[in-house]
């Protein structure tokens, strides 16, 4: 058993929980799969125990990130985990994602995060490229240098510009970082802004341009429900305030804005 966790948040009902669960199963590299939750019921709990999987319920506070910093402690506290993936309930990961992963991790000298390339899925279709796709490893290209890796200066001018990186995609590598890597007050931007934090630390953002994992895009889920009140556009302005005067965080926003569109599952 590699020391690595793979902690599945769940909520609600999702009709995707099960799919996500095989691929994690199906690893080429064997490791801890848990579910964690803070809406427990009898759907998410048969499905634990369906595939012989520990199931934790989250007693505190809920929401996303409430529930991310649960499952991440979990998998540390009771697993010893020094590599950690949260892994979301709609998304599926390719057989090779963890064994690509932690071959790459363990090559570096202080890794920070690790994360692959993705493609989408839209209904039962597997969109490898996109506009949006297409522009976030465009900003990704110097990561593929391994010396720029290490840079702070890289990664910070890169979040300057957006967030490319998908949050599912991402292993931790746990002993380089703080004890909880996401804030509880943004809704759509939660990632972008724990990416933010860690790109000032010493160490790591480690790039596999591969394809090694399928991120779900559906009219249900938190962000496009952030979307549509409004709440996304100004996390992002807040965001890119973190990085630039006011004025131009304003003319950033405006462009970003339009890859909101990205998420409504008629477009393409």
């Amino acid at each position: 058993m590699y020391n690595h966790t793979f902690v599945v948040c769940a909520y609600k009902q999702s009709p995707y929980l099960e799919a996500c669960i095989q691929s994690l199963k199906r690893q080429k590299l064997r490791s801890n799969i848990i579910i964690v939750t803070s809406t427990p019921d009898e759907y998410i709990e048969n499905i634990a125990k369906k595939y012989k999987l520990s199931y934790y319920v989250n007693m505190g506070e809920g929401g996303i990130t409430q529930d991310w910093n649960f499952g991440y402690k979990c998998a540390i506290n009771k697993y010893q985990s020094r590599y950690v993936t949260i892994a979301h309930q709609d998304d599926i990961y390719d057989e090779d994602y963890l064994l690509k992963i932690t071959n790459y991790i363990e090559k570096a000298g202080r890794p920070l995060i690790a994360f692959c390339d993705y493609y989408e899925i839209r209904g039962n279709q597997k969109v490898e490229s996109n506009t949006v796709l297409k522009v976030k490893r465009l900003l990704l290209l110097p990561l593929r240098i391994p010396a720029l890796q290490k840079s702070r200066w890289i990664r910070r001018r890169i979040l300057s510009l957006g967030s490319p990186i998908c949050c599912p995609s991402v292993t931790f590598a746990v002993e380089n970082l703080p004890k909880q890597v996401f804030k509880n007050h943004y809704r759509a931007c939660e990632d972008w802004e724990a990416w933010e934090m860690i790109s000032k630390l010493k160490g790591e953002f480690l790039y596999l341009p591969y394809k090694l994992m399928g991120h779900r895009i559906h009219e249900d889920s938190e962000t496009t429900a952030a979307i549509g009140d409004n709440q996304r556009t100004m996390e992002e302005y807040q965001m890119f305030c973190k990085f630039w005067p006011g004025w131009i965080a304003k003319l950033l926003v405006k462009q970003y804005s339009k890859s909101q569109k990205s998420n409504q599952l008629s477009r393409h």
